[in-house]
């Protein structure tokens, strides 16, 4: 058996390996990443196994059925935890400008920012609403699969050397104070005012195989879904679309859309650029 030929056998065994180790995930902790894209979960999966110190796939499912700890060692390998302070903030700006407008008419409201991740989100979102008078009037709904990121966020402290640049966007959102008036700065770290969360909920929630858990007049889930197959992608989007009523907004990251989806015709395109879509139906 000549080299390619080798090559291209480990690899029909490799997917194997990594489709019954994703079975094991879900039938065992009910964790379901089995309709992600294959190519990002084959990417993440090999860093894991080589990380954590297996030599294949069949080895790393084996530890995770036998030890509950491994688990949450695996996902952080299979969740996305890359974020900053309003990332993109012309999304933020634009939320600023023609979303709160609307939201203004409401006497209360509902926000979800889901796959919250280490939480930069949700701060942008609650220091977005503080500024604009809406903040004690709004629950914000901060949820993830991964337990260790939702401690994270809801610890709300983030190495000093970040804040540089969760400054320069908080500025280019239109940002009406100073960024360094909602956090203290001490030994390397900077810890996000507390009162900034007094209206959070934190909260484990799966795109993959929960329900809808209420009404919303936001959704914000940007940067998830880019990881998710075409089935996938349309359940998150049908959960979204039964969290909000009519009017209800959604935004998406930049390199998500709603087009292809089934669901596509209850929405309308409300900022386009910046991937806000308003429920219509």
């Amino acid at each position: 058996m000549d080299a390619a030929v080798t090559e291209i056998h480990i690899g029909k065994v490799e997917d194997i390996e990594i489709r019954l180790l994703l079975e094991a995930l879900y039938v065992r902790y009910h964790y379901d990443f089995r309709n992600y894209a294959m190519a990002s979960i084959k990417r993440r999966l090999k860093q894991a196994r080589e990380q954590l110190g297996f030599s294949t796939y069949s080895a790393l499912q084996e530890n995770l059925l036998h030890d509950p700890s491994a688990l949450p060692r695996l996902l952080d390998y299979l969740t996305v935890q890359v974020s900053e302070m309003f990332r993109d903030p012309a999304y933020f700006k634009a939320i600023r400008e023609q979303v709160i407008p609307h939201l203004l008419t409401y006497p209360s409201l509902k926000v979800w920012i889901a796959g919250c991740s280490g939480g930069e989100e949700l701060y942008s979102m609650a220091i977005l609403f503080r500024e604009e008078g809406l903040e004690e009037r709004t629950i914000f709904y901060a949820t993830d699969i991964n337990q260790d990121a939702l401690a994270i966020a809801e610890r709300g402290i983030y190495d000093l050397d970040r804040i540089q640049l969760f400054t320069e966007n908080h500025r280019k959102s239109g940002g009406k104070s100073s960024l360094s008036e909602y956090y203290t700065a001490a030994y390397g770290r900077a810890t996000f005012d507390k009162t900034l969360r007094r209206n959070v909920v934190f909260s484990d929630h799966s795109l993959v195989t929960d329900a809808v858990f209420g009404e919303m007049n936001l959704v914000s889930c940007r940067n998830v879904m880019i990881y998710f197959d075409r089935s996938l992608q349309d359940r998150a989007i049908g959960l979204f679309k039964d969290s909000l009523p009519r009017n209800g907004f959604l935004g998406l990251g930049s390199k998500e859309s709603i087009r292809f989806s089934s669901h596509a015709k209850s929405f309308k395109e409300f900022v386009r650029e910046e991937k806000i879509y308003q429920r219509t139906d």
